[in-house]
C-alpha cells in the first residue's frame, strides 16, 4: 500500500487549504486514517484521525478550524483546514493503521503547508 498526499502550499493567515491522501491497494475494513504534522525543529504531532466507522479525533489547537473526512470507496482521507495560522506551518503526513489479520502501519510522503503573509 502506498499513500499519496497532495494539496499543500503557501497560504496567508486566515486562509484555507484542503489536503488529500489516497491509499493504493487494500487497507482493510477496520482502519484508522489520520494526519500528522512536523514543524521545523519540532517533533511530529497528531493533527486529526478518523476511524473506518467515522469517529474523529483532533488535537486541541485545530478544533473548530480543521475537519477530517474520508471517502471509503476511494480509500482517501481529507483534511479541510480553515482559519490557518502561522503555527500551522509544517510538513503534513497522512498515516493509515490497518487492523486486519496483521497490523499494518503506512505513512505518506508528506506535503508542505506554509502559512505566511
Amino acid at each position: 500500500v502506498q499513500l499519496q498526499a497532495s494539496g499543500g502550499g503557501l497560504v496567508q493567515p486566515g486562509g484555507s487549504l484542503r489536503l488529500s491522501c489516497a491509499a493504493s491497494g487494500s487497507i482493510g475494513s477496520s482502519n484508522v486514517m489520520g494526519w500528522y504534522r512536523q514543524a521545523p525543529g519540532k517533533q511530529r504531532e497528531l493533527v486529526a484521525t478518523i476511524t473506518s466507522g467515522g469517529s474523529t479525533n483532533y488535537v486541541d489547537s485545530v478544533k473548530g478550524r480543521f475537519t477530517i473526512s474520508r471517502d471509503n470507496a476511494k480509500n482517501t482521507v481529507y483534511l479541510q483546514m480553515n482559519s490557518l495560522k502561522p503555527d500551522d506551518t509544517g510538513v503534513y503526513y497522512c498515516r493509515v493503521q490497518s487492523f486486519g489479520l496483521q497490523y499494518r502501519l503506512y505513512w505518506g510522503q508528506g506535503t508542505q503547508v506554509t502559512v505566511s503573509s
